[in-house]
């Protein structure tokens, strides 16, 4: 079975450790004078080379090489993880009294150290205060917020730092040319995006997609695209350059043709900021966007936060409108006529265009000819009419608008959905598309959607007290007969 770069590249001394000057050097001339501390504290992000500097540590204070095929009874692992509870904790107590079996030290490096219980971190506050001579404790944790603070005062902390692009590209082509693995630069940048600042994650990346890399084009950006479900860099410069020319039409469409190949939200708005930070100092309007972004993966709907993020960096500040309880993705929607009347430039006809742009030309393919421009107009507006169009155009949105009822005032348009389920449909960006494009052709244009998840009220004022002294119902009209 073939090793996983990740451990045969794993460091052995200190002076191999990449990226840690800061705590190496340290550390090295500690061990030197002979300074050993009884407890250490290393904290920081993930695959950064805490638990292999946690094991040289341990081999360079008891003045051994480290191999780590070998093992050393004096050397103990812990994994906080699966062994976090008090009575854990109180036989490693018992443990550490025993003298070393062959080292001048027996060195316990407790892993994740985050994960014990309060029992047992107040079990072992007083074995890592007072611990015998003969004991040194190394703890790690990804999280040292959830440490308590009586212990973190009892340890020497080290604090490590997210590994820096040009370190992790410099160490990814060292293991790629050492194990002839064909990649060019442009993919081992990308390969160390993803690692986002962990070694692990990178060399493993590195790994994957040479098992699987063709042997005479080897790793290319192309592939790491399809691989782990990255957008094209054209349509994330395409996306942009719909925020900046202010043409939600065809951000809208960039986003579903996105959403369709299953790239999600998330990793969008990741490529997105990336993009953004490389092109901040170029064009710093693009800033408010680059915090904007920070918060889609926060989002339970993903897909609708960035959306809604996109559209809103996309929409000028004259033609914003503020509407009390609106779906943002209806909201960023709707101003789309308002800017195809304010719009006195050329467009692309469709997303295409921006998507066929050459890797060299920054500047995205624009057509000749200016679209027509069309007036904001709700004259027209007959709910039957968009009934029966839906109908015979788009039968996905007409089985929810034909159970629904409309309210028109003005340039608002209401539209009670009668439940969640509808109101939901209606708010997804694809259903929302839709509705707009279909106004449109029936001729209908400059509405603001707003969209409720229950019938609409009675217009009978006595109905509409027996309806709020029962939670609610629907006005039934019953005609009489005689």
């Amino acid at each position: 079975m073939a090793r996983a770069l990740y451990r045969k590249y794993r460091s052995k001394t200190l002076d191999e450790v990449v990226g840690q000057k800061h705590v190496t050097d340290i550390l090295a001339q500690a061990i030197k004078r002979g300074r050993i501390s009884h407890a250490y504290l290393l904290t920081g992000p993930r695959g950064v080379g805490k638990t292999s500097i946690a094991r040289i540590l341990a081999h360079e204070i008891n003045q051994i090489p480290y191999d780590e095929d070998a093992t050393n009874l004096d050397i103990i692992e812990i994994d906080a993880a699966s062994n976090n509870g008090v009575e854990d904790v109180r036989d490693l107590r018992e443990k550490v009294q025993i003298a070393p079996v062959s080292l001048p030290k027996k060195v316990y490096i407790i892993d994740e150290v985050h994960m014990l219980s309060k029992a047992a971190f107040n079990a072992l506050l007083k074995t890592l205060e007072e611990p015998p001579e003969h004991v040194v404790f190394i703890l790690a944790t990804t999280d040292v917020d959830k440490l308590p603070a009586t212990i973190i005062s009892r340890t020497q902390r080290f604090s490590f730092r997210a590994i820096g692009p040009q370190d992790a590209v410099k160490h990814l082509r060292f293991i790629a040319d050492s194990e002839k693995i064909k990649v060019d630069d442009e993919s081992l940048e990308l390969i160390a995006q993803r690692g986002d600042g962990s070694f692990r994650d990178s060399i493993s990346l590195l790994d994957q997609l040479a098992s699987v890399a063709d042997s005479k084009t080897g790793i290319t950006s192309g592939l790491i695209e399809a691989s782990i479900g990255l957008a094209p860099k054209k349509i994330i410069d395409a996306l942009l350059t719909s925020v900046e020319d202010h043409d939600i039409a065809v951000l809208v469409q960039l986003l579903d043709k996105a959403f369709d190949q299953g790239i999600n939200g998330v990793i969008l708005s990741q490529q997105l900021t990336v993009r953004v930070r490389e092109l901040v100092v170029e064009k710093p309007q693009l800033l408010p966007l680059l915090d904007s972004l920070l918060d889609v993966a926060k989002s339970a709907q993903p897909n609708l936060k960035l959306l809604s993020v996109l559209g809103t960096a996309a929409t000028p500040k004259t033609v914003v409108k503020s509407v009390a309880l609106a779906s943002p993705v209806l909201e960023v929607t709707a101003t789309i006529a308002e800017l195809e009347k304010k719009a006195t430039q050329a467009k692309p006809k469709d997303p295409e265009a921006l998507l066929s742009k050459s890797e060299d030309d920054k500047q995205v393919t624009q057509e000749a000819e200016a679209d027509r421009v069309k007036q904001p107009s709700s004259t027209g507006f007959d709910s039957n009419a968009l009934i029966e169009h839906t109908r015979k155009n788009y039968v996905a949105i007409y089985s929810v608008l034909s159970k629904c009822h409309f309210e028109l005032e003005g340039e608002k348009l209401t539209i009670y959905a009668a439940n969640k389920f509808y109101k939901k449909k209606l708010d997804d960006v694809k259903y929302s598309s839709l509705l707009y494009k279909a106004l449109e052709e029936i001729g209908v244009y400059g509405l603001t959607i707003h969209t409720i998840p229950t019938a609409p009220p009675p217009k009978d004022s006595q109905a509409a007290s027996v309806a709020a002294i029962m939670g609610g119902g629907e006005e039934v009209v019953v005609e009489d007969e005689r």
